[in-house]
């Protein structure tokens, strides 16, 4: 009988330490009952040949983070143009950004050459991103993603793919997952790439044998560059001019979608016409027009294909007029 009763007490214990097991596991990781972790899982080891228990590993003291979809409901480009515009366009972010363009020119120029992006572009994002440098971010990235994968349905599917780009970018750079930290989103480093971007477009350009968007600020000048250059820029093509509408329907001339630019002949015969009457635009020209709100009233600018192009980066037309006129004001503020 002894035998007996030493096998089945045996088998409670093994039965025991597994659920425990299970147990710590799933304490460890917040989302490790959310209904469709396993489904993540899954897609996660099919896309990156990782293993499940890698990925638990990756996941392990993983926290939701609740604040964050409360953030992602108030965007800041929710705010009106004009209060917008003070976040970026403020006298100590452009002094900082000639001073960052000092440091780094030799790298701006490279890559202004190299890519066909201008520097004052490239200036204009790395400051609207992170005041160049100054607030990456100080949220652990894992835990962003993974609260916006699995609580925010909306873009739950887009999110998991970020989350799994993450794992698999730290598993081959070897970093722990709770050593990346970024925005509330999930961006990383100086130009706030999201991870699956820092594999598609990231560039060393400092010659550590690393793309380091978190410390090298060469990296991250030429990983906007490219990134840019990837999406459809255009050397030495106009992005935007300031412009009026003397019309009286402002919504029939105001582009519903940027990919869908109107000849500006089209436009120029509704009544919308540069500010500068000395600027001319070739009435063939695609072209679209905007229109953001000043404090006096609604303001207008013919954007050009560049304009769309920044908006690749965030999908704001305010977003992509501050770092037009941020990198354009830091530009010719440096001497």
């Amino acid at each position: 009988m002894a035998p007996i009763f030493i096998q089945k007490m045996c088998k409670t214990i093994i039965l025991f330490t597994t659920v425990l097991c299970l147990s710590a596991t799933s304490a460890a990781n917040d989302f490790a009952n959310d209904p469709t972790y396993q489904d993540f899982k899954n897609q996660t080891i099919q896309k990156y040949g990782l293993t499940a228990e890698q990925i638990d590993q990756a996941m392990f003291g993983a926290q939701n983070r609740p604040n964050i979809l409360k953030i992602m409901e108030k965007p800041g480009e929710s705010k009106p143009w004009y209060q917008y515009q003070s976040m970026f366009l403020v006298d100590s972010t452009i002094q900082r950004g000639a001073r960052f363009e000092n440091q780094y020119s030799n790298a701006l120029n490279r890559a202004e050459q190299q890519f066909g992006v201008p520097k004052a572009i490239i200036l204009g994002i790395l400051g609207v991103e992170t005041g160049f440098g100054q607030n990456k971010g100080s949220i652990v990235t894992r835990d962003a993603l993974a609260t916006l994968a699995f609580g925010y349905p909306r873009r739950s599917e887009y999110f998991k793919d970020e989350l799994a780009a993450l794992i698999a970018w730290c598993y081959k750079e070897n970093y722990p997952t709770a050593s990346i930290v970024g925005s509330y989103a999930g961006a990383i480093g100086f130009p706030q790439f999201m991870p699956s971007n820092i594999s598609k477009y990231g560039i060393d350009y400092d010659g550590s044998g690393h793309i380091d968007l978190r410390n090298s600020a060469p990296d991250a000048i030429a990983s906007i560059a490219n990134y840019l250059a990837q999406h459809g820029w255009h050397a030495n093509q106009p992005i935007a001019i300031a412009a009026q509408y003397t019309g009286n329907t402002p919504d029939s001339v105001i582009s519903k979608d940027l990919n869908m630019p109107v000849p500006y002949g089209v436009l120029q015969q509704q009544g919308v016409v540069p500010l500068d009457q000395r600027t001319s635009i070739d009435p063939l020209e695609l072209v679209s027009l905007i229109q953001l709100q000043s404090e006096t009233g609604p303001i207008y600018y013919i954007t050009f294909s560049n304009f769309r192009v920044i908006t690749t980066y965030n999908r704001s037309r305010m977003y992509a007029t501050a770092v037009w006129q941020l990198g354009t004001t830091v530009d010719s503020t440096t001497p």
